[in-house]
């Protein structure tokens, strides 16, 4: 009979400590989802001056059709605005890369002007093309302020041994700048009708 206490009394802890657990969880979900959704956000815009925008750019997608470009795919884009004024426009791109899909935010601002490329995924060396990844990558922290016509220039240098993946980039970049340039008023004039 002590055998049975003890076991019935040990599994009602047991069910006790699960529905507790469970419980727990329940209630934080929300919490840890919005944090995480939060923390997501600011690694997408940290490509984007925080004086340049006031809107939460990621709610404010353009209505892009995924196309083909001439090297790369655009995949969308979204609207940064000031004061209700269009100040940047981010494009979302996918090129192909030395070990695959390189996918790209580029930031180009209301005057054809590269604020900012950042890689979001991509499958390159990590110690050959991986490096533009990294944090205050100085080759990517190079295109800023750069337009279309800087980007045709032959002597843009490369990224030393991974010369797949920065052509990628460039072209990537080039493809962003051409289809800003090409849509420019039609991109820039999504803020006056919200």
């Amino acid at each position: 009979m002590r055998v049975t206490r003890g076991l019935l009394l040990a599994l009602l802890i047991s069910m006790g400590g699960i529905a507790l657990t469970l419980g727990l969880q329940h209630l934080t979900a929300g919490h840890a989802a919005l944090q995480a959704q939060t923390q997501q956000r600011q690694a997408l815009l940290d490509l984007l001056p925080a004086d340049r925008y006031d809107n939460q750019p990621l709610d404010q997608a353009l209505a892009i059709a995924p196309q083909p470009l001439s090297n790369s795919q655009l995949q969308g884009g979204y609207l940064a605005t000031l004061a209700g004024q269009a100040s940047a426009v981010i494009l979302r791109l996918q090129a192909n890369g030395y070990g695959g899909p390189i996918e790209l935010l580029v930031a180009i601002d209301r005057d054809g002007k590269l604020l900012a490329i950042k890689p979001l995924a991509h499958s390159e060396t990590p110690s050959l093309g991986g490096h533009i990844s990294e944090p205050g990558n100085p080759w990517l922290a190079a295109f800023k302020g750069r337009t279309r016509s800087d980007l045709k220039d032959p002597t843009f240098d490369q990224m030393a041994g991974a010369t797949l993946t920065s052509r990628a980039v460039s072209n990537a970049a080039h493809d962003a700048l051409r289809f800003f340039d090409e849509h420019r008023s039609a991109l820039l004039e999504h803020a006056a009708h919200d």
